[in-house]
C-alpha cells in the first residue's frame, strides 16, 4: 500500500473522485491497490454526543477507513463532508493528529461524568494509519488517566499492541473490545473484505486479549443475505466466538444507505452478479424486509443460547443499527468525523 502524507487539505473536497478500484478490477482482471493519502487535520472537539443508542459518547480517531469493506455503513460520513464515500472512503484518510490533546481537555471539564466512550463507531481505530500515528493508543491513555470506561470495535489485530492499557482500563473503569467478524470462512472473507486481517487472526487476537483479562466479544455484522446468512455459517461464527474467549456476541443485518448501496452493488456486480436481482428486491429501501431481519436474529439468538452466551454486559452494548445522519452531521459536530 503506497501512502502519501499531507499536513492539511490543499484543494476543496469534491463528492466525485478518481478511478474506482472496483471498476479498474473489472476492466483489467486484477486487483488494484490504490494510493492511500493520509491527511493530517486539527480538530476542535473529539467527544461526539450520540442519541438513540445504548451509549452516549463516541470517538472516531480517523475519518475514512483503509479496510475498504464494501458494506460499511459509515461510508456516508465522507459524503456528508463533501468527500466521495465510494472512491475516497478508503484512499483518503483524515488523521486527527491533535485528538488526544483535545480529548484530555474535554475529560478534564468538571461537567464530565465519566460515562462509557465507544471508539470506532464510524471508522476502524486500528486501521494501518494507527501504526504510524498511534492516535487510538493515546486516546485510551487519556481515558485511563481520567477514569473513563472504553469500548472499541475493530477488525484489526493491531489492537493486541495496546493490551497493556486495555488491561489497566479493564481493571479500573472498564473496557470491552468487540471484534467485527462477518464470517469465519476464509474464502468468503477474502472476497468481501480482502484488505482486512483474516478471521482466524482476529480470533487469535481476541483470545490474546481475553487471556490478558480484557472482556471481549464478537460483532457478527453485517450479516449479508445470500452470502453469510446460512445457519451453518452463522453457527460457525458463534462457535468460534465462544471458543476464542468472547463473552458477548451481537448481530445485525446489512443496511444499505445510498452511498453504501453504490459501493456494495459494484462489489455484487463483480463478485456475485447472480445476487444482484435478489438484492434489488430486498433493498428497495435502506433495510432488508423485517421478516429477513427477524429470521437472522432468531437464528443467532438460538445459536447463542446453545453456545452458552449470557446477556449483554452492562454498559457494553454496541450499535444494533447504523447511526443516523443526524448523529453524524449536526452542524456543530461535522468536524468530529
Amino acid at each position: 500500500m503506497a501512502v502519501t502524507v499531507r499536513p492539511s487539505p490543499t484543494t476543496a473536497p469534491r463528492k466525485v473522485a478518481g478511478p474506482n478500484p472496483v471498476r479498474l478490477f473489472r476492466a483489467t482482471g486484477r486487483r488494484i491497490t490504490p494510493q492511500v493519502e493520509w491527511v493530517e487535520i486539527q480538530v476542535k472537539s473529539v467527544l461526539n454526543r450520540v442519541q438513540g443508542m445504548p451509549f452516549k459518547w463516541s470517538i472516531n480517531p480517523y475519518r475514512g477507513c483503509a479496510f475498504a469493506c464494501p458494506y460499511c455503513f459509515a461510508r456516508v460520513t465522507h459524503w456528508y463532508l463533501d468527500q466521495d464515500g465510494v472512491n475516497d472512503w478508503s484512499s483518503r484518510i483524515f488523521v486527527k493528529v491533535n485528538a488526544p490533546d483535545i480529548l484530555r481537555q474535554e475529560l478534564a471539564r468538571p461537567t464530565w461524568r465519566r460515562e462509557q466512550v465507544h471508539i470506532g463507531t464510524a471508522t476502524d481505530p486500528y486501521q494501518p494509519a494507527e501504526g504510524a500515528y498511534r492516535i487510538t493508543r493515546q486516546i485510551l491513555e487519556a481515558l485511563r488517566d481520567h477514569d473513563t470506561p472504553a469500548a472499541l470495535v475493530t477488525k484489526s489485530t493491531m489492537i493486541v499492541r495496546d493490551r497493556d492499557i486495555l488491561r489497566q482500563l479493564a481493571g479500573g473503569p472498564g473496557a470491552l473490545v468487540m471484534f467485527s467478524i462477518t464470517t469465519v470462512d476464509p474464502a468468503i472473507a477474502r472476497e468481501i473484505e480482502p484488505d482486512v486481517p483474516p478471521p482466524q487472526r482476529r480470533l487469535e487476537a481476541m483470545r490474546a486479549l481475553a487471556e490478558a483479562g480484557i472482556p471481549t466479544g464478537v460483532l457478527l455484522a453485517p450479516v449479508l443475505p445470500g452470502i453469510t446468512d446460512g445457519e451453518e455459517q452463522l453457527a460457525a461464527v458463534v462457535a468460534a466466538a465462544k471458543e476464542y474467549g468472547a463473552s458477548a456476541l451481537f448481530t445485525n443485518t446489512l443496511h444499505l444507505g445510498e452511498v453504501t448501496k453504490q459501493a456494495f452493488f459494484e462489489y455484487l456486480e463483480h463478485k456475485r452478479p447472480e445476487l444482484v436481482p435478489e438484492y434489488e428486491r430486498l433493498y428497495r429501501g435502506k433495510y432488508a424486509p423485517r421478516a429477513t431481519q427477524q429470521r437472522i436474529q432468531q437464528v443467532v439468538a438460538a445459536l447463542k443460547g446453545h453456545a452458552g452466551f449470557a446477556g449483554p454486559p452492562r454498559r457494553a452494548a454496541p450499535p444494533s443499527s447504523p447511526l443516523t445522519r443526524a448523529e453524524f452531521a449536526r452542524p456543530t459536530q461535522l468536524r468530529l468525523l
